[in-house]
């Protein structure tokens, strides 16, 4: 696939600023820490997904958790942090293990690329979307239309090449499936309630 992440550097990121390093774990944990605002787009870009930064779609999981917890759904409160814990770390596990051919952009390596995949960013926007659907489900339409808005500024603000996106959403895929998984269950409940059975017993 790198014909196709090429053939995006030079024709599917008009808001990319010039080729930079990748970020360092410092950028990576403080939201919007020496974030490039210009063009004007990438600024865009940038505020759109920060909802995927790393701690930020932690607290906004665990909101939704909270939410989920309060009305009785003990299996999907504790669901969703799992989703995102196990997504993060598969997403830093496959980062720091896998080197993509380096793609170029006016004749320069972008080096940022060379460790992009999958993307963390439409990973936990993904988790975030969907967690926050299920805790307020009257908010699906317009998480909705907030994530599409996401993978498609991903690339367009050259934060991340179409394969990175794609790796991402199937990432997520998988931690969401393990999290309706465990939310339909109802183990912790009949776990409980043998509990009391046994107490009462």
């Amino acid at each position: 696939m790198t014909g196709l992440d090429q053939w995006a550097v030079d024709h599917a990121m008009p808001f990319a600023g010039p080729p930079g390093p990748p970020p360092t774990l410092l950028e990576s944990l403080v939201p919007l820490l020496h974030a490039g605002f210009h063009p004007v787009g990438a600024g865009v870009a940038q505020i759109v997904t920060l909802p995927g930064q790393a701690l930020i779609s932690l607290l906004l999981v665990l909101a939704a958790s909270w939410r989920l917890w309060k009305s009785g759904r003990v299996e999907a409160a504790l669901a969703w942090p799992a989703a995102w814990l196990v997504g993060t770390a598969v997403e830093l596990l496959f980062r720091h293990t896998l080197t993509r051919p380096a793609l170029y952009r006016d004749g320069v390596h972008v080096v940022a690329f060379d460790s992009s995949w999958p993307s963390g960013h439409a990973l936990r926007c993904t988790i975030v979307a969907a967690a926050l659907a299920t805790a307020w489900p009257r908010l699906r339409l317009p998480l909705a239309v907030w994530l599409v808005a996401v993978l498609v500024l991903l690339v367009l603000a050259g934060f991340h090449t179409p394969t990175d996106v794609a790796g991402g959403l199937l990432l997520a895929t998988v931690a969401l499936a393990g999290a309706a998984l465990l939310s339909r269950s109802g183990l912790l409940g009949r776990r409980a309630a043998l509990r009391r059975a046994r107490a009462g017993a």
